[in-house]
């Protein structure tokens, strides 16, 4: 082997590569798949994936890609981390969510969870968890000076507040011991429920509570920003990130007007960020929100030592399923390593089975476990900013970084984050974003595996106790499936009531290599919405006809290549609808619908509003007498 002379890089050995020989390598390819692009740069462009807020992922970044300078760990503007060793040196902190009203299953959880690996605890307190007066018993045997709580008690965060603070005194817990969040969040609040007229008042008892704090508790924050209500109404990344930077904004003004300094302020707020399942873009939105707020920090006359985010990260409600939930399980490893290499101080993963009500002790210790096995048999948390340095995530904050600033501004203008939500401004902009969205969904443009995509007709669904209401009125909360899963309730409901499923026949024409692509797409697309599939496989128009009248079906759809088509696809609509077919679908798309097919399915096409219909047609609730039709 030839060794390179002394000092010589390895990569002296080879010819340089240059973007353009990349570019017309990848044009070569596209024009075999059949796609023309006209030079070099239309071929990247047409590999490049847009996102929301107008960013994009391209398919190649380099050095070129250039983001404007990230610092260095632990340093302004904080874009690699609020502190200079990251979580290399005990991780971050776990943090489990409990909203389960019984104290008494409360306690038990807590401890459970404070023995197996969470090192801090979030309790819902009030209506939409454990009752405010229930806290001593559900922290009974949890030592306090080791374990940080963080409340959230709604409206009631005073109350819950005080609760803790005669905890801390009657258990000897040191103030420079107390650690954790009181969970003031009026604005939050506000964005819940639509009622702004508490907001002043409650603004007012969080800045005394964060007085007391500044003052006396050094571990202790009273306030959080907290992200989530806009995340679970549908808003984008960067609307999430500007709603935030604009409650924090009024936070501070509220707290340097009660009397603290910028940097008391500042250290009285904690961040709550939803974490889902894209990872890139999670890793960039931490990172982004740390650089926004060091500038809000910057020109507030904060000190920088003061100016480093603390941040919460959530694995994210809206991605979570109640069909398939197991699912969720790898949803939410995804977010959490999102999260953890994103720099969040502290993680929530939610038990997968969160969308169907309270979960058991099965779900909560696999919750737990996902971040242990990414802490501890991962390492994940052994390198400090593991994503630093790549060009794809640099440039990916720094578009995101923009986009959620330029929306704090139009938040700003309009009169700041409260005045903001009165005129529905901010509600408005996140339904728009949702619509928009909810298109990708239906089209299974962004596919939902084990509701849109690989459905499982039979599995058996999991029971959980219903969860407390969670307080509404004000922005909307969605879920990426509930239109799909709407659909699979209708399908359950057949179920009850004639014993078995609204069900479609599938013409598979000719072998398996000419159908099998299509008979898939098929079977895939009519399970997501619910409809069971039988199909027979030949080339025969009568054999077709007797195993549709034998399968009971009165909706058909055929399967195959294009080529078939042109020979088969009417000869076997036709006789379909002669042996009693209502509505004959085609897998895919031809230039003119066949003589007896009525419609196109296709990948790109509006799945929802096809599954609708048909479960209209086949139940009969489109105002049709299904047992007449079949009996004919």
């Amino acid at each position: 082997m030839k060794v390179p002379p002394e000092g010589l890089p390895l990569a002296a050995e080879f010819p340089a590569a240059h973007r353009e020989q990349w570019q017309q390598l990848v044009q070569g390819v596209l024009r075999k798949s059949g796609a023309e692009p006209e030079d070099g740069p239309a071929a990247e462009q047409a590999l490049t994936t847009r996102l929301q807020d107008g960013l994009s992922a391209h398919p190649l970044y380099t050095a070129e890609d250039t983001a404007a300078a990230p610092g260095y760990p632990g340093f302004p503007p904080f874009v690699r981390g609020s502190r200079p060793q990251g979580s290399a040196v005990a991780g971050w902190d776990v943090r489990q969510r409990h909203a389960d009203p019984d104290r008494r299953r409360t306690n038990d959880a807590v401890l459970a969870d404070l023995e197996h690996g969470v090192s801090s605890l979030w309790l819902e307190l009030g209506g939409a968890g454990l009752p405010v007066d229930a806290l001593p018993e559900a922290l009974t045997g949890v030592y306090l000076d080791l374990a940080a709580v963080a409340l959230d008690a709604g409206p009631e965060f005073t109350d819950a507040a005080e609760q803790l603070f005669q905890l801390y005194e009657e258990r000897e817990v040191s103030p420079g011991a107390a650690a954790g969040n009181l969970g003031a969040d009026p604005l939050g609040l506000q964005a819940r429920t639509g009622q702004s007229a508490r907001t002043g008042t409650l603004l007012a008892e969080a800045t005394t509570l964060a007085a007391r704090c500044a003052a006396g508790y050094p571990g202790l924050r009273a306030l959080t920003v907290d992200a989530l209500p806009y995340h679970e109404a549908g808003a984008s990344p960067a609307q999430e990130l500007g709603c935030s930077l604009a409650t924090g904004v009024a936070y501070l003004r509220a707290l340097t007007a009660a009397g603290l300094s910028v940097d008391d302020a500042l250290g009285q707020l904690e961040f709550r960020y939803a974490a889902d399942g894209d990872q890139f873009l999670g890793i960039a939105k931490f990172r982004a929100a740390r650089r926004l707020w060091a500038r809000v920090a910057e020109v507030s006359g904060a000190g920088a030592a003061a100016s480093a985010q603390r941040q919460h990260a959530v694995t994210s409600r809206v991605m979570m399923t109640a069909r398939d939930p197991w699912v969720n399980m790898l949803r939410t490893t995804i977010a959490c390593l999102a999260a953890g290499v994103g720099g969040a101080d502290s993680v929530t993963v939610l038990p997968f089975d969160s969308a169907l009500g309270l979960p058991d002790a099965f779900a909560r210790r696999i919750a737990r476990n996902t971040q242990a096995i990414l802490l501890e048999e991962s390492h994940l948390a052994r390198v400090i900013d593991p994503a630093g340095g790549s060009w794809y995530v640099e440039q990916l904050t720094e578009e995101l970084a923009r986009a959620a600033w330029a929306w704090f501004q139009e938040i700003e203008r309009a009169g700041g984050l409260r005045a903001a939500l009165e005129s529905g401004l901010i509600g408005e902009r996140i339904a728009a974003t949702w619509a928009e969205r909810s298109v990708r969904l239906a089209k299974r443009r962004e596919p939902i595996t084990g509701v849109s995509e690989f459905p499982h007709l039979d599995e058996q669904p999991l029971v959980r106790e219903p969860a407390p209401a969670a307080p509404g009125g004000g922005l909307p909360r969605v879920r990426r499936a509930e239109a799909y899963e709407a659909l699979r309730d209708r399908s359950d409901a057949r179920v009850a009531v004639d014993g078995a499923r609204p069900a479609l026949f599938l013409a598979s024409i000719g072998n398996a290599s000419a159908h099998t692509a299509r008979t898939t797409f098929a079977a895939n697309l009519f399970q997501a919405g619910g409809i069971a599939t039988a199909s027979a496989e030949s080339v025969d128009p009568a054999a077709f006809a007797e195993a549709f009248r034998a399968s009971g079906a009165t909706v058909a759809c055929l399967c195959s290549s294009d080529a078939l088509y042109a020979e088969h696809a009417s000869p076997v609509a036709e006789a379909l609808k002669a042996a009693g077919a209502r509505r004959v679908l085609l897998a895919g798309r031809l230039g003119e619908l066949p003589s007896g097919v009525d419609e196109f399915i296709f990948a790109g096409g509006d799945a929802i509003a096809v599954l609708t219909s048909l479960l209209d047609q086949i139940t009969g609730a489109d105002g049709t007498d299904e047992t007449k039709v079949a009996a004919r």
